[in-house]
């Protein structure tokens, strides 16, 4: 269990000829085996085998010294860090998202940041519909009901009554490629899908008869909202009092998106009292969630500790997409996932190839 893992920093280093010739990466936390294979294929590995994220002082030990850093979403790639890592050329993360790492300032200082998109859609999205299901028909709440020794009665008309899915109307917030995964399964549901998306996915709109609309009149129409928009500035708090109180009593929000993109607080109130009726949460304001957050008190939210992307073959699919992205700079080639195409102006690939 992580509250049994040693806080020690642990570290295994790749063991082989020439190993004072190979770049260096520093693995901040525990990832499939497949990420780290790879790079020990071209780099002394420092791993630190372990759950949880390093402490920040450990991390910003860690890096000083390090050619490369394959890190996760949890780890804070920012000025101070990058200052710090002397030697550092590029930056990998094991996620979709990017809001980590200072982005800017990385592209500045010539450093090259990859990141996994695409590979992880279809699963968040497999995620997102399990939520939506799940809190539609009260499956987590019926599911502790038998368990509790509450169920008593065989069967009643009125008992765990939920709210239908099929031929209901789906509002997705940023259609992109997890929004767009969302919608193509909403088809099987024979429902109507609003989106709103800061452009204009026609072609989507050909493809899967989705339909534009604002975001005032997919809150108002939708019986179901689910939410896939990067954390921007502009996105903090998207989905707050106001925006709750526009939707139907009956209505259920999804965010397998960024936690602060909903105002929690809010929505822990429109839970309560009942200015919507359910919601399937994966992520969170702060994470872990603390244990005396409102939400944990209430039984409409099903709520998942950020696992939308958890399944053995896209975790090993982000692991070894991180890994190769990063190869594929210390040997001077542009990766398929770099997130920060400016940097090739700052600092050319061959400027950067060490392998």
């Amino acid at each position: 269990m992580l509250n049994t893992l040693s806080e020690e920093l642990r570290f295994k280093y790749v063991e082989g000829k020439n190993i004072g010739m190979k770049p260096t990466v520093y693995v901040t936390r525990r990832i499939p085996e497949i990420g780290i294979k790879l790079l020990e294929e071209y780099c002394e590995v420092r791993y630190r085998d372990e759950v949880p994220s390093p402490p920040r002082e450990e991390l910003l030990k860690a890096v000083e010294d390090v050619d490369a850093i394959f890190c996760t979403l949890n780890e804070r790639i920012d000025k101070e860090l990058i200052d710090r890592a002397k030697r550092l050329r590029v930056v990998g993360t094991m996620s979709v998202g990017f809001d980590h790492i200072d982005l800017e300032y990385a592209t500045s200082k010539g450093i090259y940041v990859v990141y996994t998109p695409g590979v992880l859609t279809e699963t968040v999205a497999d995620h997102a519909w399990a939520l939506l299901l799940a809190a539609a028909r009260r499956v987590v709440e019926a599911d502790n009901m038998i368990r509790s020794g509450e169920w008593t009665i065989p069967w009643a008309p009125t008992m765990m009554l939920g709210h239908d899915v099929y031929g209901k109307v789906l509002g997705i917030i940023g259609l992109g490629r997890i929004g767009y995964a969302v919608a193509k399964r909403a088809k099987g549901f024979n429902m109507r899908v609003l989106y709103y998306d800061v452009v204009r996915r026609e072609q989507a709109e050909k493809e899967l008869g989705v339909e534009y609309a604002s975001m005032e009149r997919i809150l108002k129409e939708s019986d179901f909202v689910s939410i896939h928009v990067p954390l921007t500035p502009e996105t903090r708090g998207l989905i707050g009092e106001k925006e709750l109180k526009m939707m139907k009593k009956t209505a259920v929000l999804v965010n397998t998106a960024r936690g602060p993109v909903v105002d929690q607080k809010a929505l822990a109130k429109a839970l309560e009292e009942g200015w919507i009726a359910a919601a399937g949460l994966d992520v969170f304001e702060k994470e872990p969630i603390d244990p005396d957050d409102p939400l944990l008190k209430l039984k409409n939210v099903v709520l998942t500790p950020h696992i939308a992307s958890a399944s053995h073959d896209t975790r090993n699919k982000m692991a070894e997409l991180t890994a190769q992205g990063i190869i594929k700079v210390l040997k001077g080639e542009r990766p398929d996932n770099l997130c920060n195409p400016d940097v090739l102006k700052v600092r050319p690939l061959d400027q950067v190839k060490i392998i």
